[in-house]
């Protein structure tokens, strides 16, 4: 199962063990049991600390494995093989069994050890899913420190009759005590807000306190996270506010444009930013939405949940999401088989038919991506050709098991109440219109920026861009913006870390300026 390499770093991590911890294999003399076995057996065998258990008459789920500190009553538990992007939650979860500490803010830990109730958490994920980490991890640690939490990750590509049976068709899903309680990605404190009934309150009026900064950034992607570091870099007090750090980049999978680093993926790439962010004097706000700006002796952010953040200077971040197709059932069906992540998702239509709306970049790699599991994929382009680079185009054609339509215009979603049975397009060349049976709809359209909150505030180009100058400012003095947000064209990550920076060094000049009275102007001239 692990190879050389991997072991020799699963061995120097696992030194970390400070108390005995328990690994219980749950099996049904399946290949994947045989195989969840073996992994164990190699894992157990690298530490001392950790013994060993087969349970080959199980009760519930298998193959599972359970993870609990020695003596005590498994709360954490893997259905399936935790490898892919799921091996580094199994890793956490043995080391934070047996003892080493979390790395989490320490208040989010005491809220979770501190609350009450019964707490039975389900997760169903898929091992390409980048998503779906944070979310097991999240609910796996709130087990280690809470005795009334359980959780289990539950692999769908695995358990289909589970997922048939509660009409999974995203991931990740949580449920909670056999109710749906969440799906996409979530962090600890969302989760945590989510579950603690008080937090929201106490964090607004917690947030109502700040003294008010230099600058404030609204924002936590690659543009945000330079802003933040260039701004605090000058010595004057930063802040972020965001409701995720990382924003889109979160989601995006395969990394291979950024210069200097040959390849990387979404997550590793936000780790690395938020860690160069803290390394600095930054006040970072997380699971916040911005809901209104306004200016009067300072500037203020308005939080959704009541709060009023007050700054200098702003520097507006906020990115972009994904384009929705906005046809009749895309809504209805979100989460039923439509989808927008074929990273996170396409595992859940193994065997299945589906479509691919848009041909640029984005659908093509999907489409050939998803070739790979399903049994066919149509490629929806609404222009008469691809925009995607020519490499790709000839990798689609080349599949036989990908059709690829132009000049389609999908007009409907089609479902049988519970999921997605199929679409509606219209050829616009011959006005005849079709029908195309699919289980999934993976929409991959465009980005659409997140400005509505600024409507009426700021001057917004025809396709709700901020409007900034070259230094990155914004019709209203003191405030700035930089990325995916605003008409700087070429949505790229390097791009947008470039235009943060801009946009920061353009506020720390805006700053010097106005802070210098008028009548010490006058008199130096």
């Amino acid at each position: 199962m692990l190879d050389t390499n991997l072991k020799k770093q699963l061995d120097t991590y696992l030194q970390n063990i400070v108390n005995p911890i328990e690994l219980t294999v749950s099996t049904n003399n399946t290949a994947k049991s045989k195989e969840l076995e073996e992994l164990a057996t190699e894992i157990s065998a690298l530490s001392s600390k950790i013994e060993l258990i087969i349970d080959n008459n199980p009760v519930g789920r298998a193959p599972q494995m359970s993870i609990a500190p020695k003596g005590s009553a498994s709360r954490v538990a893997f259905a399936g093989i935790p490898m892919g992007h799921e091996f580094t939650s199994l890793v956490l979860a043995l080391l934070q069994a047996g003892g080493h500490p979390s790395k989490a803010e320490p208040a989010l830990i005491e809220q979770a050890e501190q609350l009450t109730g019964d707490y039975n958490f389900e997760v169903y994920i898929s091992l390409s899913c980048q998503n779906c980490p944070e979310v097991v991890q999240a609910l796996n640690l709130m087990a280690i420190k809470n005795p009334n939490i359980r959780t289990t990750m539950i692999d769908g590509a695995l358990f289909q009759d589970e997922v048939n049976e509660r009409n999974i068709m995203a991931v990740p899903s949580v449920y909670l005590n056999g109710e749906l309680f969440g799906q996409g990605r979530m962090s600890l404190a969302e989760i945590l807000n989510k579950v603690d009934s008080g937090a929201s309150e106490r964090q607004a009026a917690a947030l109502a306190e700040k003294d008010p900064y230099d600058v404030l950034v609204v924002g936590g992607g690659p543009a945000g996270a330079a802003s933040a570091i260039y701004a605090a870099r000058k010595g004057i007090r930063t802040g972020v506010v965001a409701e995720r750090f990382g924003g889109q980049v979160m989601d995006t999978m395969a990394i291979e444009n950024f210069i200097s680093v040959k390849e990387t993926e979404g997550p590793k790439l936000v780790a690395n930013l938020e860690q160069h962010v803290l390394d600095y004097d930054v006040d970072l706000v997380n699971t916040q939405r911005a809901k209104r700006l306004t200016k009067g002796d300072m500037i203020e952010v308005e939080l959704e949940s009541g709060a009023v953040l007050k700054s200098k200077s702003v520097i507006l971040a906020t990115g972009a999401r994904w384009r929705e197709m906005n046809v009749p059932g895309e809504k209805e069906y979100r989460g039923k088989g439509v989808a927008y992540c074929p990273h996170c998702d396409g595992p859940l239509f193994k065997g299945k038919k589906v479509a691919v709306i848009g041909g640029g970049n984005s659908g093509i790699e999907a489409a050939i991506d998803l070739a790979g599991i399903v049994e066919h994929v149509t490629v929806l382009e609404f222009g008469n050709t691809l925009r995607a680079d020519e490499v790709l185009v000839r990798k689609a054609k080349s599949m036989k098991n990908i059709t690829i339509i132009k000049e389609a215009m999908t007009t409907e979603v089609i479902g049988d109440g519970q999921r997605v049975i199929g679409l509606n397009y219209t050829d616009r060349a011959t006005g005849d219109k079709h029908l195309v049976d699919v289980a999934g709809i993976f929409v991959q359209i465009g980005l659409i920026p997140n400005t509505e909150w600024l409507k009426d505030t700021l001057e917004l180009s025809d396709r709700g861009e901020i409007v900034i100058d070259t230094k990155g400012q914004t019709s209203m003095p003191g405030v700035f913006a930089a990325g995916d947000v605003t008409t700087v064209p070429y949505k790229q990550i390097i791009i947008a870390m470039g235009a943060g920076a801009t946009a920061a060094l353009g506020a720390f000049d805006h700053l010097i300026r106005t802070s210098v009275p008028a009548e010490a102007g006058s008199e130096a001239a």
